[in-house]
């Protein structure tokens, strides 16, 4: 199976590294996805969901406020301001996430549509881990 590397890092430590099939940024233009071997770009991101799906087939996400974001073939590194993963072994602990990645896009923006878009997308992915 092809895959490339995920990084996702912090000021405060990393969030995620390891190998993932596909992911999906939300670019300041836009939403986009990388897959392996993906022409070389780096851009700014801003608030939303990075969906990644690993190589056992599983989707994680991850809610960033801001950041960059670096591509080449075989490797993504996201380094963002602040970020939150959406995983836990406990309804609590997903509710606790999410609750704490509401309050980080609502922090970074004062764009209701964005805090909305963000918003559905973690009900959903939660709606997926339970």
């Amino acid at each position: 199976m092809n895959t490339l590397q995920l990084e996702i890092v912090t000021p405060s430590g990393p969030i995620f590294n390891g190998p993932v099939t596909s992911v999906t940024l939300p670019g300041e233009e836009g939403e986009f996805g990388v897959l392996p071997d993906h022409a070389s770009l780096t851009t700014l991101l801003s608030a939303g969901v990075v969906d990644f799906v690993k190589e056992d087939k599983t989707i994680e996400s991850v809610v960033v406020n801001w950041g960059h974001v670096q591509v080449d073939e075989n490797k993504v590194i996201v380094l963002a301001d602040g970020a939150v993963a959406i995983r836990g072994d406990s309804e609590s602990d997903i509710a606790t996430a999410l609750s704490d990645a509401k309050a980080l896009v609502a922090a970074a923006s004062d764009n209701s549509v964005a805090i909305a878009a963000v918003s559905a997308k973690l009900e959903t992915a939660a709606q997926n881990l339970l």
